[in-house]
């Protein structure tokens, strides 16, 4: 009954199944891995620093990267070049960051964002920044890039605005080497309002990782029909030899031979 499945086209279909479904479980594992990082990923960037957290000098936290980001920098200098960061929003309201350059004792420059004010960006609104030698404090944040969320990224700004905080950026309107990393600091005066620390990129619960789950649920699907399909040939191959035991499949209709044309007999000639 089953020695069908040795002959050449069974062969086929089994080596095929056989290689199929590890392979889609495979894929949807790893897609499930993929995501399951992505929300550790989120969790940790999400989690809340302690209140008692100790800052640590700004070289030691760089390169930035998910442990680092949003940790407390110190770092000290003097403040230089002023510039404002319009069509940022915070608390679901539109304003600006007022950026102030740090240039520390390397001679290189971080990015420090001073606080945020609401309405369009105005350098008259803007608070200077202190004077002389200054210790700032702030969470450490990744530069931005122009497919960063909420940047300004279509160009055609004022003189004195920036779009996109990052040392790519800055590099042509200061005249000083750029750390690649930018300073929020959160307890501002002035009348500056905070602006929170972001996650770093790629760590959140967004369209990728709902991707992953979703890749996850597909390579899995492919295993279950591969072989839903396997049993459906099976059955249906099963089903055919029985009944063609039981005789109960049709003779296959005889065709009868078609009649040869008659020919016309010559008539003799007279």
């Amino acid at each position: 009954m089953h020695r069908f499945l040795l002959t050449p086209r069974w062969w086929g279909i089994n080596v095929f199944v056989a290689l199929a479904v590890p392979v889609c479980l495979f894929m949807g594992t790893w897609q499930l891995g993929r995501f399951e990082d992505r929300v550790d990923s989120h969790k940790e960037a999400a989690g809340a620093r302690p209140a008692d957290q100790v800052a640590a000098p700004l070289d030691s936290l760089l390169p930035v990267d998910k442990k680092t980001s949003g940790r407390l920098a110190s770092v000290s200098g003097e403040y230089a070049d002023q510039l404002l960061v319009p069509e940022r929003r915070l608390d679901g309201k539109s304003g600006f960051y007022v950026l102030t350059l740090l240039r520390t004792d390397t001679g290189k420059a971080v990015p420090v964002v001073r606080g945020w004010l609401p309405g369009a960006a105005d350098a008259a609104r803007a608070p200077a920044a202190p004077t002389g030698r200054v210790e700032v404090t702030g969470a450490l944040q990744a530069s931005e890039s122009a497919g960063s969320k909420g940047v300004y990224a279509s160009g055609g700004l004022p003189a004195g605005q920036l779009g996109v905080i990052g040392s790519a950026s800055l590099v042509n309107l200061v005249p000083y080497g750029l750390y690649d990393a930018w300073l929020t600091v959160q307890t501002p005066a002035d009348g500056l309002t905070p602006v929170p620390a972001q996650a770093p990129s790629n760590t959140g619960l967004d369209l990728k990782a709902f991707q992953n789950l979703g890749y996850t649920g597909e390579w899995f699907v492919f295993a279950a029909f591969v072989l839903f399909m396997w049993f459906r040939l099976y059955r249906r191959e099963v089903e055919t030899l029985r009944d063609a035991e039981a005789g109960l499949l049709p003779e296959p209709a005889v065709q009868e031979p078609a009649p040869a044309p008659a020919t016309a007999s010559a008539r003799p000639a007279e």
